[in-house]
């Protein structure tokens, strides 16, 4: 009997690997050395197996969102063209950000603006960390519950299961630049369990779901 092909047998090796979970990590802030930058990064360095996370860097290269600037028919700005396609290559987004001013910080509202006209986070999984320190006044909370909102208008499936609270102080953050703290890590690390889950749902739904065309309804005067 004639033996499999190497072709053959790198195909069965690829079909039978699972595929991973490609999870967007977006950081709220463009300080450097953020807290929430850290957190990410950690989150990314503790992925556990089945998931894929992938830092965006390009959050201060996007223009201030203008309606005029992202036409139905013609293309959007290069750095938005390039967000969007990192939308579509991912299957969820995790999202660290602190509190300004009892708000989301502005550049972190500009990004989640750039992605309506575009309809790519719809019915995509969403989780966010908490990293506010216990001192912070509102404990971040008005941040999120706006993060909330928003993503609800934009159709965005919250992934509670990774939402957790996990307080984070510069002072936990380590020379390599993740956060040090054993417990913390185990809390932010990226499981597998929850992004699987949604996986699972949103496929049984996709079928239900609009056409890319209408996903993206602007609403901007």
């Amino acid at each position: 009997m004639r033996s499999p092909s190497r072709f053959s047998k790198g195909r069965r090796l690829t079909m039978d690997r699972p595929r991973l979970i490609r999870i967007l990590l977006i950081c709220g802030s463009l300080r450097a050395g953020s807290t929430n930058e850290a957190v990410l990064r950690t989150a990314q360095e503790s992925a556990t197996e089945g998931v894929e996370g992938i830092l965006y860097h390009g959050m201060g290269d996007l223009p201030l969102f203008n309606p005029d600037d992202d036409p139905v028919e013609g293309p959007p700005p290069p750095a938005v063209a390039a967000l969007r396609q990192q939308l579509r290559k991912s299957e969820g987004i995790l999202i660290s950000t602190p509190e300004y001013a009892g708000a989301l910080p502005g550049p972190l509202v500009n990004l989640l603006d750039w992605t309506v006209g575009g309809g790519e986070t719809y019915g995509m999984p969403v989780g966010f960390v908490n990293a506010a320190g216990r001192a912070a006044p509102t404990g971040g909370t008005s941040a999120h519950a706006s993060l909330r909102t928003i993503l609800g208008y934009t159709g965005s499936e919250i992934v509670e299961a990774a939402c957790p609270r996990v307080p984070v102080h510069r002072a936990d953050i380590g020379k390599d630049g993740l956060i040090a703290n054993h417990e913390a890590r185990e809390e932010i690390a990226l499981p597998s369990r929850p992004w699987q889950n949604v996986r699972c749902a949103m496929t049984r739904k996709a079928a239900s779901c609009p056409s890319a065309s209408a996903r993206g309804s602007r609403h901007f005067a």
